[in-house]
């Protein structure tokens, strides 16, 4: 680590100088080498002094908000340039006036990686709040090259150190509350870098902290603990359940799809590009498909909601290429949404339609085949009933009208595997829907996403998070009084 060469200093404070160590023929032994680092790092988690940055408003709702912030040591380097974490209280002071905060949020407990949620806000009403820690007040995640916004719905307290910042809460969705589904994709299981380009020095990836477990199971298993406790009914998983379709990594990711419930019932999974078959073995097939020979794209009623899944890499190729469905597919779809175009739909794949506004180049690669994209967009432009496309393989969040059908939205949402690590869920109400990101809240999957968060060189965030609140976080209206209330199992 380029921080340890004061480690040694420290130790030596309680000890003879360095001509009376000689003398005596002593030496500093790797195990006391070790165990001065191991109380320096000790003091600096409890350090007196601390920053507090990557400030998010990361769920808003009409009720609701969570905000996350992390806490360090300032001055200090982990060896891979981020900040030594401080562990200390946390507090988000908030009220309807910038000059008047007068509420109060706190965890309860010292941590470095906060995550504070707001409870019991009024709908349509604008809130000022400010986070703090040990007095210092915490400073945003900054997304200036998309222009973005990772705290607030509006400019107010960005031209200040420290906010308040300002968020207007939205209106419920109208009518009554039919169910909750959680839209996950980019699980990853088996992977042990993030975020690695070849070729690219300084996208050389992050990797988890030797002894802890792997991240794509702390994350994939924080999911499953996170939708269930925010009321999800059914959760989709939109592909690249597997980094590259190993059987062992499909059967640990069924495993851990298994403790949300059945699967085909209670949860539904579709193939990536990573999950593609190797020949002469189909493990996604076996692990997913049950092995049958049959497609593995399929149409599901959940009382009256129209479900589809897409296998959107039904091809051959090495993965890296767009993805594609089969001519067969692709008129089974036409023709599924033909018979029943007044009838809600939500639709779920791995690529998406249509790929704008990256901080990073987005090539053929990152979308579906286009002249498919726009077959399937024009079936929609004649099917009022589908409502929501939602996407992976982008590993963002993305909120998109599609121009050519303006009553679908398409939903990319970011990897569950790393920052910003999470799941968006789907509440769906009489007269319209409610999309809701939430990062994983477990104590393991925070320091991940923290420590994940430098992937590509540190640039992640303006990627991955979010321009702006309502790329996670948004409410539509829509008729929807056709789908009856969903009783699980």
């Amino acid at each position: 680590m380029r921080c340890c060469l004061s480690a040694p200093l420290a130790a030596l404070a309680a000890f003879p100088a360095p001509r009376d160590l000689v003398r005596s023929g002593a030496l500093l032994t790797p195990a006391v080498l070790r165990s001065a680092l191991a109380a320096r790092r000790e003091r600096l988690t409890r350090a007196d002094v601390v920053t507090a940055v990557n400030l998010e408003l990361v769920t808003l709702t009409e009720d609701s908000a969570v905000i996350t912030w992390y806490t360090a040591v300032p001055g200090t380097d982990d060896g891979f340039g981020h900040l030594v974490p401080a562990v200390t209280e946390g507090e988000v002071v908030y009220g309807t006036h910038p000059a008047h905060l007068d509420r109060t949020a706190s965890e309860g407990h010292p941590t470095a990686h906060h995550y504070v949620e707001l409870t019991d806000l009024e709908p349509g009403q604008t809130y000022y709040y400010q986070a703090r820690s040990r007095g210092r007040a915490a400073t945003p995640t900054p997304l200036h090259l998309v222009r973005g916004n990772a705290v607030g719905t509006s400019l107010h307290g960005l031209g200040s150190h420290g906010g308040p910042y300002s968020f207007t809460t939205p209106q419920p969705p109208p009518g009554r509350h039919l169910l909750s589904i959680a839209l996950c994709n980019d699980l990853h299981l088996g992977e042990t870098t993030a975020g690695r380009v070849a070729g690219v020095p300084m996208l050389r990836g992050v990797s988890q902290r030797p002894g802890l477990d792997p991240y794509p199971e702390i994350m994939s298993r924080a999911m499953v603990e996170e939708a269930h406790r925010r009321g999800a009914d059914v959760l989709l998983a939109a592909g690249d359940i597997s980094a590259a379709g190993a059987p062992r990594d499909l059967a640990e990711a069924r495993r851990i799809l298994d403790g949300f419930g059945t699967h085909g019932r209670d949860y539904f999974v579709v193939r990536g590009n990573h999950d593609r078959p190797r020949h002469p073995d189909d493990s996604f097939r076996d692990g997913f498909l049950g092995g049958a020979d049959g497609p593995g794209y399929f149409a599901r009623d959940l009382g009256g909601l129209r479900l589809i899944g897409l296998d959107t890499y039904e091809k051959n190729g090495n993965g890296g290429d767009a993805g594609g469905l089969s001519a067969e597919q692709l008129a089974w779809l036409q023709a599924d949404l033909r018979r029943e175009r007044d009838q809600p739909t939500v639709v779920f794949g791995h690529h998406p339609l249509t790929t704008r506004d990256s901080v990073f180049p987005m090539g053929r690669g990152q979308r579906l085949d286009r002249g498919q994209a726009r077959s399937i967009v024009d079936a929609y432009a004649s099917s009022p009933g589908v409502f929501l496309h939602h996407a992976g393989h982008t590993h963002r969040n993305k909120r998109t009208v599609l121009a050519v059908a303006p009553h679908v939205t398409q939903q990319e949402v970011s990897a569950v595997k790393d920052y910003p690590g999470g799941f968006c869920l789907l509440r769906v109400h009489t007269g319209g829907y409610a999309l809701n990101y939430y990062k994983n809240s477990s104590v393991p999957a925070r320091a991940w996403v923290e420590r994940s968060r430098l992937t590509a060189g540190g640039l992640w965030p303006h990627h991955a998070l979010g321009r702006s609140v309502t790329d996670r976080n948004s409410m539509r209206l829509h008729d929807l009084s056709g789908v009856r209330a969903y009783l699980r199992g």
